[in-house]
């Protein structure tokens, strides 16, 4: 469609702003009572026609909005991430979405480090913080990122977690089955109108051409999807083959949730062959990845993972034919030495040398042995001398006849030693006897001296206070003794300082 011209304006008139998209409309005329009849026109005259709409290009509308969406400045959205992607020059994309909208996000290379602190997974709910932008050429808006918050994970997501947790208990992710290496037929459950299919023929091709694969169609995503997946799984099974790949393109995780649907785990995990999943991209992982016996990455590495590669295993054939060959000239060779060896044996040429040869040993056997006899014999007769001189030094009588020489010795050094003994003895003794005898009482009882004692024994009498009259006393003379009665008994002071005397 042709554009309209502007409008012509005088060159020194200033030009009057076109409103934009977001400025306010007029207000409505106030609502009139019932039976109140309009307001007169303030004149009679022909009411002017209304200004057209102003007239924009679509780079000036393109301008104008983007200025409103400026004036809205930085703002916070909340939505559930989808459909995102990186590019290979490291801008990442996604959209933001609930039940009424999606909203396009871009977080640009500069800040991806920066903005993206936690795993950006389909599904989960997060804010996004930043400014809208517009995009002229294609006449679209989106949210340029600067911060982006974890509000938790969708529902679809919180789904998952929650399915893989319970098949998890169940103990459906520990089963991994060997593959064959040699399947007589490969099932493939996959759309045949997809690119999974495309991709796993494409490389069947390159791999082994015409490889036995039979095919159950079924759809891959929508309503009804996950049942029809699990009925193709068991009627390939039905058919005999020996492994089934369930293969899919990549997608959202809404496009890609029938592969989380508990119909499809359970039929994988009733399969009696094993099943290999090569299910979106690299980064997709649903729930049948988790149950099957191996998961791929992508329906081309699927293919690679169960379809032989014909060329490498030709090449591996030959080169065990080569070995084959080789071993088997390395055989003769060794085989023909080894005959070329025994030929040249005299044992072959003369059976009487095996005779000649064990004589001559036996020759030279019984001469060693004799010699080992002679010299054994030799050193017994050695070590039996040895043993006579030892046991000779070492007899009872040269042993008796020493001992008595130490007895007599010592029977000599014994009656020196007591006859000193006694002598030392006999003075000691001596000394003593007089020494005792100077300070013997008979000794002090000669020189004059008496004893005296109670009579019946008792201690000496020192004091004569401990005396009383009538008591009876024995006192000891030098020769014999006499009883003597005390009659009066006198202090020291009456003796004139003396001791005190008993009258007797």
């Amino acid at each position: 469609m042709a554009k309209r011209p502007a409008r012509s304006r005088p060159p020194d008139e200033a030009p009057e702003p076109a409103p934009g998209l977001f400025d306010a409309l007029p207000a409505p005329a106030p609502a009139r009572e019932p039976g109140e009849r309009p307001p007169e026109p303030a004149s009679r005259e022909p009411r002017p026609e209304p200004a057209p709409p102003p007239l924009f290009t679509v780079g000036q509308l393109s301008s104008a909005i983007h200025q409103r969406l400026n004036e809205l400045g930085r703002v916070r959205v909340e939505g559930e991430v989808s459909q995102r992607k990186r590019t290979a020059s490291g801008h990442v994309y996604f959209d933001l979405k609930d039940p009424g909208a999606k909203l396009a996000c871009k977080i640009w290379q500069s800040k991806a480090a920066q903005i993206l602190r936690f795993e950006l997974v389909e599904g989960a709910q997060v804010i996004a913080w930043g400014r809208l932008d517009v995009y002229a050429p294609q006449g679209s808006y989106s949210l340029i990122v600067d911060r982006l918050e974890a509000r938790g994970v969708g529902a679809l997501l919180a789904e998952l977690e929650r399915r893989k947790a319970e098949l998890k208990a169940r103990g459906w992710f520990e089963r991994k089955r060997a593959l064959p290496a040699m399947p007589r037929c490969i099932g493939l459950v996959t759309s045949r109108d997809g690119a999974a299919l495309r991709d796993f023929l494409r490389t069947r091709s390159l791999r082994w051409p015409g490889y036995p694969v039979r095919l159950c169609h079924t759809p891959v995503q929508g309503p009804g999807a996950a049942e029809s997946i699990a009925a193709a799984l068991r009627a390939l099974e039905a058919s005999g083959v020996d492994l089934i790949v369930l293969a899919r393109g990549g997608g959202s995780l809404e496009d890609l949730w029938a592969f989380n649907e508990l119909a499809v785990a359970e039929a994988i995990w009733a399969m009696r062959v094993p099943v290999v999943t090569g299910i979106g991209h690299e980064s997709d992982v649903t729930v049948a990845d988790f149950v099957a016996d191996r998961r791929a990455h992508t329906p081309t590495d699927a293919a690679q993972s169960v379809i032989p590669d014909r060329a490498e295993l030709d090449a591996r054939v030959a080169r065990l034919g080569h070995y084959l060959v080789e071993a088997m000239e390395r055989q003769m060779t060794a085989r023909g030495e080894r005959l070329e060896r025994a030929r040249g044996r005299p044992v072959l040429r003369d059976a009487a040398w095996i005779l000649a040869q064990r004589r001559r040993a036996l020759l030279e056997g019984h001469s060693r042995l004799d010699a080992a006899l002679r010299g054994a014999l030799a050193r017994r007769a050695e070590k039996a001398a040895r043993a006579a001189t030892r046991l000779e030094r070492r007899s009872p009588r040269v042993e008796l006849a020493r001992r008595e020489r130490i007895l007599v010795g010592a029977r000599a050094r014994l009656g020196a030693a007591a006859l000193r003994a006694l002598v030392g003895r006999e003075g000691e003794l001596a000394a003593k006897a007089r020494t005792l005898q100077a300070v013997s009482p008979l000794a002090v009882l000669g020189r004059g001296f008496s004893l005296t004692r109670p009579l019946g024994g008792g201690p000496a009498v020192r004091d004569a206070a401990a005396l009383a009259p009538g008591d009876v006393l024995e006192t000891e003379l030098a020769r014999g003794s006499f009883v003597a009665r005390v009659e009066s008994v006198r202090s020291p002071a009456e003796n004139g300082g003396s001791e005190g005397k008993a009258d007797a």
